[in-house]
């Protein structure tokens, strides 16, 4: 079933309204991508490497933290897997409510050069323009993952 595609934002004149503009885009985007998605499909692996579309979101809820809210991920690899007992609805709540959080601390930031103002004092924070940078990457690859995912379940095209 295709959707209308959404436009990428027209933002304000500031590099940090662009930045985060782009990135609430993607991040509007994926969310959307999962949210609804039929189980067992949404957890289903539908190409060799294992990934899933819940997986995906699962990632991106742990990277919003450890890069945003300082917290600590030991195991890359295990935060594409989501946890059998999570439905799609908790992993899509769970990603907004970490998304929501992280946009707390973003409007708190005022210098795009300053760091990140997380607690993680054995590790330097990144700048908050390179946490953009990198969470626009981030989200817009799996984003793109995601689009693939979705639409060899059920269809669904269209951000």
């Amino acid at each position: 079933m295709a959707t209308r595609d959404t436009p990428p934002p027209r933002t304000g004149g500031s590099e940090a309204e662009t930045l985060r503009g782009f990135l609430d885009y993607l991040r509007t985007s994926v969310a959307a991508k999962v949210d609804g998605a039929p189980e067992p499909e949404a957890r289903t692996a539908a190409v060799r490497s294992g990934t899933n579309l819940l997986g995906l979101l699962n990632h991106l809820t742990y990277v919003e933290r450890a890069i945003f809210l300082g917290d600590q991920v030991t195991d890359w690899q295990a935060t594409f897997s989501a946890a059998p007992t999570d439905s799609v609805a908790e992993v899509v709540a769970r990603y907004r409510t970490a998304v929501e959080s992280a946009n707390a601390v973003l409007d708190g930031c005022t210098d795009l050069a300053a760091p990140v103002p997380r607690p993680q004092p054995q590790k330097p924070a990144p700048s908050v323009r390179w946490a953009l940078a990198h969470m626009i990457e981030e989200t817009g690859r799996h984003a793109g993952h995601a689009d693939i995912l979705r639409e060899l379940i059920d269809g669904s095209t269209g951000r």
